[in-house]
This record gives structure tokens, sequence and C-alpha cells, in this order.
């Protein structure tokens, strides 16, 4: 860069050998500054590192090219030379190049195309955000350039992101079995200005393309849009990223790419598909031929597979540490890699090892996909420890948990993918009175899975309006696709009941919800459990989609005993009043929740009191619950 601005001087000092009708007092300044300038520029460089001319071999510039944007950049490089541009142009302050000054120490007549073509919005310097020019109303020729701040620290030798992207850039985990048949790769190393790559929940587009480009031999600049600000000009926003990139040498990677499409799709597609860089778009969207004047090549991401995120966990935190529970957490890569962090950072924190344990926590945490929506985590998540069902109820739930977490294994075999028009998801109905434990086991469900419980308030869902229903699903389905959770449908007959004889135009219609319904489940790419009170309400078509059926009966005596123990367990008795726990399990024909709610009461009106809870107190609250409930309560109070 030294060079280039010794020759600048060059030119700086004949044109200031024209200027002849300057004031004594500007002459004298111009002289003297001329002078520093040869001063300082008389001594050859040597280093021969010359940034801009890997700047020009990235964005395609010609000399002219690069010697305008030497001459916009020099008034931040050299005080003496912004010094000198200010009293060429008649002033006594340093000041930037003007279009009419640049031209002139570049040799191009004003008369002449030069101007728009190396300096007008089409221009190269221009189009790729490397040289900015001032807008009107000022005259073309007295407009001023500059060049950005980002672009003037990479003249000089500083490469740090712009912090204009900073909040949205993110880490890819490059995992080079995604790129199977090396199509993505050879796709780069051609040339191929822009590939969509369509990744559903658990595939992994954002580690294939940054593996691909890792094979061709380039680096990787991973934007993910969705943690752009919603009111962001996503035509600057995009300009500024793959600038960045072909700055950095790298490829740009876009996640959540179907963002644009909500935004002038063929504008911003069409930028990207002009950049200088490769651009990989990833999105969970097919791609839209309405988005572009052309079709780009268009892959789908493969799943992530147990043994694929094995190998993560173990690059992350070492061998030995994850078990297989852990990598069958449906999560990305590059979670995988921010749990592991985290998972360390905890351990460094608390002077502790890293364990299964506390990488499995750090996965929940980490990628959980806690939200301002009805996603729902408490706060120690749940286990089947906490379940208290009989055996016949039990070993369906494992079998459950079993199913969807080895999920993408059995998907990996491409030959049980899609057959018969089935989807790739997993539901499961869960029926049985009020308190029985369905809404319990959805928990320990999803806590097992490592995944959040995404519950839905069909209160908001059903609508009167024809088509609202429909719409309330979408949305429901939608948002749980984008997200890493269970979806869970309470109360599901509200909505699952039978589908009725078509008298009316209504039952017509209820049906179509219905049928929707249905076919949303079908290509739900996730697992999904319904819970009801009455499974004698649901529809057989819901019965025939349903991977598990499993019904929480009542509990019997040696349930109910175990239930009382189990929470009271959690309060401390009195033992000059003990509890008969055999007595209540016998006399109390109550579900879970409602003992658990009994035992809740207990201990507020013993803490209220100031005393231990006692036989006294837990009887007190049976009688109360049997009252909030409706049900019968006999004269001895169930005292003994």
């Amino acid at each position: 860069m030294r060079e280039r601005l010794a020759a600048l001087v060059k030119q700086v000092c004949v044109a200031g050998d024209r200027r002849q009708g300057l004031d004594d007092d500007l002459r004298r300044r111009l002289d003297d500054v001329l002078a520093v300038l040869r001063d300082e520029h008389a001594e050859p460089d040597t280093s021969h590192d010359d940034p801009l001319a890997g700047l020009a071999d990235v964005f395609g510039l010609d000399e002219q090219d690069a010697e305008l944007l030497t001459i916009a950049a020099a008034p931040d490089l050299d005080a003496n030379l912004a010094l000198a541009f200010g009293l060429l142009r008649g002033g006594p302050s340093p000041a930037r190049a003007t279009v009419g000054l640049a031209l002139e120490l570049a040799s191009l007549p004003t008369l002449s195309g030069a101007g728009p073509t190396y300096l007008g919005p089409t221009a190269p310097t221009r189009r790729h955000g490397l040289l900015e020019v001032s807008p009107a109303p000022a005259l073309w020729l007295s407009r001023e350039l500059w060049v950005p701040d980002r672009v003037l620290a990479h003249l000089v030798g500083v490469d740090e992101a712009d912090p204009l992207l900073t909040p949205a850039l993110v880490l890819p985990v490059p995992v080079d079995r995604l790129d199977v048949d090396g199509l993505l790769a050879a796709a780069v190393t051609a040339g191929e200005p822009l590939v969509w790559i369509r990744s559903p929940l658990g595939s992994g587009g954002l580690s294939l393309a940054a593996a691909a480009l890792s094979e061709a031999g380039i680096g990787c600049l991973a934007l993910d849009l969705a943690r752009v600000a919603p009111d962001a000009d996503l035509r600057r926003v995009l300009a500024v990223t793959t600038r960045e990139a072909a700055l950095q040498g790298a490829g740009l990677v876009l996640v959540h790419a179907e963002r644009l499409a909500e935004h002038d799709p063929a504008t911003l597609f069409a930028a990207l598909a002009e950049s200088v860089v490769p651009v990989l778009a990833v999105g969970d969207r097919p791609w839209q031929p309405l988005w572009l004047a052309y079709h780009p090549l268009v892959l789908e991401a493969p799943a992530v597979t147990t043994e694929d995120r094995a190998l993560v966990w173990d690059n992350e935190l070492g061998a030995g540490i994850a078990d297989h529970r852990l990598a069958t957490f449906r999560l990305a890569p590059e979670v995988i890699a921010d749990a592991a962090r985290y998972a360390t950072t905890l351990a460094d924190v608390t002077g502790t090892e890293i364990s299964a344990d506390s990488a499995r926590a750090a996965a929940r945490r980490v990628g959980g996909s806690i939200t301002s929506g009805p996603a729902l985590m408490p706060t120690r998540p749940p286990t089947f420890a906490d379940l208290v069902l009989p055996d016949h109820v039990s070993r369906p739930l494992h079998r459950f948990v079993s199913w969807a977490a080895h999920r993408d294994e059995v998907l990996a075999d491409g030959r049980l993918v899609d057959v018969g028009g089935k989807g790739t998801g997993i539901a499961a109905l869960f029926s049985g009175s009020p308190g029985t434990g369905k809404t319990l086991a959805a928990h320990v469900v999803a806590a097992e899975l490592g995944l959040d419980l995404f519950r839905v308030d069909l209160a908001s869902i059903v609508d009167k309006y024809i088509g609202e229903t429909e719409k309330n699903l979408e949305r429901v389905f939608h948002e749980a696709e984008s997200l890493n959770v269970l979806l869970f449908f309470d109360e599901a007959d509200a909505l699952f009941g039978k589908r009725s004889d078509v008298k009316d135009a209504h039952d017509r219609y209820a049906n179509q919800e219905v049928a929707y319904l249905l076919q949303r489940m079908e290509s739900f790419d996730g697992v999904t459990v319904l819970a009801t009170n009455l499974r004698g309400n649901l529809d057989p078509a819901f019965s025939r989609r349903m991977s598990f059926i499993v019904h929480f009966p009542d509990p019997d005596v040696p349930t109910r005993q175990r239930l009382w123990e189990r929470h009271l367990a959690r309060v401390t008795t009195d033992p000059a009043d003990p509890v008969q726990v055999a007595h209540l399990a016998q006399e109390v024909e109550l579900a879970g929740g409602d003992i658990r709610n009994i035992v809740l009461a207990a201990a507020y009106d013993a803490v209220a009191a100031g005393e231990l809870v006692g036989m006294r107190h837990v009887l007190a609250a049976t009688v109360a619950e049997h009252h909030k409930l409706g049900r019968r309560v006999p004269e001895h109070g169930f005292a003994q």
C-alpha cells in the first residue's frame, strides 16, 4: 500500500503544479505539504505487501479501479494527503477527494464516460461496497469519495468482522460424511455462485456447507439470518456479509435463508447470485422458481445421525465422556459444540469434571428452545423415577423414548423413508382420567430426549369462523418445526373428536379441519403427543396414525400407596401424628394429581399453624379436595 501512496503523491504534486490561481497563503501551505509528502514517500517500498492487489484479485478490479480506490482511501491513511486534497480543492482544511479530483489524479478526462464507469452505482468498487460516493443533490464532480471503515482496516492489515454482522455470526462444525458424494464441494470448486440447501429439522445443512467449503480449500463465514433484527435492511446486511466473506477469502453460508423469501426475494437472491464468493443458502423450505430468474443448484441436506453426533461430542469433549443416550439428543453439530463449551465453562467454574450427566444438562440448557411462546420445561427435568405407574404403562413409555431417540438411525436407511406416504415423525396418544400422569409423562419423554415441551392451548386454536382453525394449527406446526421441541396437545378431545356425519355446512367444515390436522401430522418431522381424557371420543383414523397409544388407568391401591409415599417423602411429617399411608391408599380413591394437591395443601396448613405435617392435616386436606372435585365425603371423613 505504501508503494501505491508514493505513486499517488507524484500525481498530487503534478496537480499542485497546475494550481496557479491559489492565493499566496494557500499556495505556500500547498507547497509546504507537498514537500513533506515528497520526503515521506521518497524511500522506495521494500515490503512487497500490497493488500489492495489481493482485494483487486478477489473483487475483479482492474488497475484503474485500484487507483481510484487508493485515492478514496488516501485521506484516511495519511493526514498530509488529506490536507493536500483540501488545499487542491481550494480550502484551508483537510478534505476527501471529490469525483472531479479523483478523476484528475487518475488522469481520466471528466468529459469522458470514465466517471460513471468507474465511480457510478454499477462500478465494481461501488457494487461490492468498497467505495462510497456522497449522494445528490451535490454536483456529480463535487461529490466526495470515501472507503468504508471495514475496507480501510483490511488495507492496513486488520481483519475483524464488521460489527453489523457480529451478533449473527455462527461457528459451523463441518461433518465430512454429509457431503457423501462430494457434489457440493464439486459445485463450489466449479464456481457455482449460488446453491440452495434444503435443510429441515434434524438435517445438517450448515455442517454440510462448511464441510464442502473445507474440501474445496475455502474458509467459511456463516451468518444466521434468524439472529438479524426483524426490521433490519436485508439488502444492506447481505451486501456487508458478502463483502466480509470476500475480505476473509471465505465462502458465505446463510442459515435460515428462507427469511429472504419474506423480503423481496427476487432482488435479494439476484444480489447473492452476483457475489464474488460462493454462496450456500441453507433453508428449511423447498426452492421456489419465482425467487430467481434462473434455477440454481438445489441439494437436500442429509440427516445428522446418532453416529455423526457422537463423533462431534467426542471431538468437543474428548472420547469417552459422552454416552449413547447423549448422542441421541437431536441437536445440530454447531449446537453440540456450543453445549460442549457450556459444559466446559460450568465445570471450570464449579471445579468439577465434565461427565455425561453434566453434558446432558448443558445440552438441555443450550439446545433447548425456550422462547416467548408456550415452551415449557420444569426447573428440574423430570425422569422416569418421578412417574408412579404400573409396569404395563411404563413399558410403552420407555419404548416410545427409545423409538424417538433412534429415529435418525432408522431413517438413515433410505428404504424406510416415506413408505406409503408416511412422514418421519413419531406420534403418541396418552389417554386417561385427569391427574393420572399424562402431562408429567409428556414432560418425562421430552426431558429424556433433550427436548423442550411445546404445549398447545387448544382453547386458542379452535375458532368458530370457517378456515381460522386450520390457520391457527398451521402456525403451531410451523413454529414447532422451527424449534427442537416435543409438540404436546393437551385435552386433545376438544379438537380431535369423532368426525360427525355431514348434516350441515358446519359439520362439513369441522370434518375438513380434522382432515387437515391428519395431513399436517403426517408431514410433521418431530415428536407429537396427544393427551385426552376420553379415548373413546377420538376418531379411529387418529389411532391408525399413532405410533403408540398409552392408556393411563386410575391408580389401584398399590399404586396409590406408592403415590402417597412419593409425595409425603418431600415434606417433614409429625412423629406424634404419623400419616397412615396404607389407610389413605385404601380409602382415598383419587388420581396422582389429586394426591399431590392434598399433600401440598397439608403442607401449607401445617406451616401456617407452625406445625409439622400430621395425619390431621392430611385428612382435612383430603376432605377439602373432595369438596373441590364435587366428590362424596364419607361420614367419618376418611379417619380410621
